[in-house]
């Protein structure tokens, strides 16, 4: 319930603050609005920029600097085709400040969306060392570690006496991602050890660092997927992860907000092909674009729909011998597809989890075929007295029964199996969408209760 209001005092809180910062802008009062506007969280700047109006976002760049709109830059969650016509509303010097003054590894994130002419005219408005660096980290893929990783982090060299290195730390504060994890690194620029702000404060001052830091350093190569690098984070419950090289120099840090950022990502994808679109649709997309997202699976799974169709074409002899066959066709496909869809669900999660390895992938699919197959039992006998009762057919009763019993134990072991095999393929396990199990259990849950169905057709009539 405090939820609840919580939500609401927020979502009237961010309406007054909308309708007030519109009204100042109207009124062109540069002085109040900088003082309501900042006077806010960064996150909320960046939410009423993100939907107020072309006319509004050119005066906010009018009446702050690039390094108060970097502040909110940073929290930005546009989509990406939003960022082109962004830049082309926007000063290029006054864009290429802005970009200045973000995190590195945002800036990258936002030159990632825009053309390469544009980005190419930004860098080259850019202080030298500000754009080497962002040159460096766009050279990396985007679902690395190196294309989530910044170069803003404490680093010390490990033969540094701890009174100077108090010192060195407060100048590279003001730039650093976070304060609170230290690295070491020797004379070639190789992680040889980490501690943190805690360890630098409470040693002696004649202490060398390399006799505090902690030289088991669990770090990420550049090149590792990003995904990876979350459940590594996650494991390990760090703030901050060191990226090196093949030789492991020390080529930046990921911080928490980042992967969280990516876990969301991730989550997000994997949500959206589980329901068989190729990504989660934006209320902003077009009609034509949002067709064009969730056609490709649409079509596949047509296919698929004509081979049950064919199906059911071939036992048209079963059919009209025995029209009320045809009754329980929805209840044994859906059943399939659902129990199905629930082992996929269970399954993905396990592997994105990491809590299934070589050896436990045969008892999986074990449990989940034993879970289907006692599912199946209950809800058999369930229908199994249901049709007795209503049609006086107990045999038909049995072969309905025995049909789904028999097509949720082979959906749930289908819906476990499908995405380890996938995965052993090193292919996303979360592409064996919902749609695609159901499509297919509806196939192999029709060969089952027709098959039975022609074999004890005797029986029936």
């Amino acid at each position: 319930m405090s939820s609840e209001i919580e939500k609401h005092d927020k979502n009237e809180l961010e309406e007054y603050n909308k309708r007030l910062l519109d009204d100042i802008l109207a009124q062109d009062d540069i002085d109040r609005f900088r003082e309501e506007f900042l006077a806010i969280h960064e996150y909320e700047q960046s939410e009423y920029f993100e939907n107020t109006t072309s006319e509004n976002r050119q005066k906010i760049f009018e009446f702050l600097s690039p390094k108060e709109v970097a502040e909110f830059f940073d929290q930005l969650e546009m989509d990406e085709d939003e960022y082109e016509d962004l830049f082309d509303t926007m000063d290029a010097h006054y864009a290429s400040k802005v970009l200045e003054n973000m995190s590195s590894d945002n800036a990258v994130d936002i030159l990632n969306e825009l053309s390469k002419p544009k980005v190419a005219s930004l860098l080259t408005l850019m202080h030298r060392d500000e754009a080497n660096e962002i040159k460096d980290l766009l050279h990396y893929e985007e679902d690395t570690a190196g294309g989530i990783m910044t170069t803003e982090y404490i680093s010390l060299d490990a033969d540094t006496p701890v009174k100077e290195a108090l010192l060195l730390v407060k100048e590279q504060a003001p730039d650093a991602e976070t304060i609170y994890v230290i690295f070491a690194v020797n004379t070639t620029g190789q992680l040889v050890g980490v501690l943190s702000l805690r360890d630098l404060i409470v040693a002696e001052n004649d202490a060398y660092i390399e006799d505090i830091m902690n030289t088991r350093v669990i770090s990420v190569d550049v090149a590792e997927d990003q995904e990876d690098v979350a459940q590594k984070m996650r494991d390990y419950d760090f703030i901050a992860m060191p990226v090196v090289d093949y030789q492991s120099h020390l080529l930046g840090i990921i911080t928490i907000d980042d992967i969280l950022d990516v876990m969301d990502e991730e989550a997000s994808e994997d949500y959206s092909r589980l329901a068989g679109v190729s990504d989660i649709d934006s209320t902003n997309d077009s009609v034509v674009k949002t067709a064009t997202k969730r056609l490709p699976w649409l079509i596949i799974l047509t296919f698929l729909g004509m081979i049950t169709a064919t199906i059911l074409g071939s036992f048209e002899d079963t059919l009209a011998q025995v029209a009320l066959l045809a009754a329980f066709i929805p209840i044994i496909s859906g059943m399939s597809g659902n129990s199905g869809t629930q082992s996929l669900a269970v399954s993905v999660r396990n592997i994105s989890t990491g809590e299934i390895d070589e050896q436990s992938k045969f008892k999986v699919a074990l449990r989940e075929a034993g879970s289907g197959f006692l599912s199946g039992i209950v809800c058999a006998t369930i229908l199994f007295i249901i049709i007795v009762i209503l049609y006086r057919q107990p045999f038909l009763a049995l072969i309905v029964g025995g049909s789904l019993t028999i097509a949720m134990t082979v959906g749930t072991l289908v819906g476990s199996m499908i995405p380890l095999i996938m995965n052993k393929l090193n292919i996303d396990p979360a592409v064996a969408s919902g749609p695609f199990i159901t499509t297919i259990n509806d196939i192999v849950s029709m060969l089952i209760y027709f098959g039975l169905a022609t074999t004890f057709m005797s029986y029936l009539t």
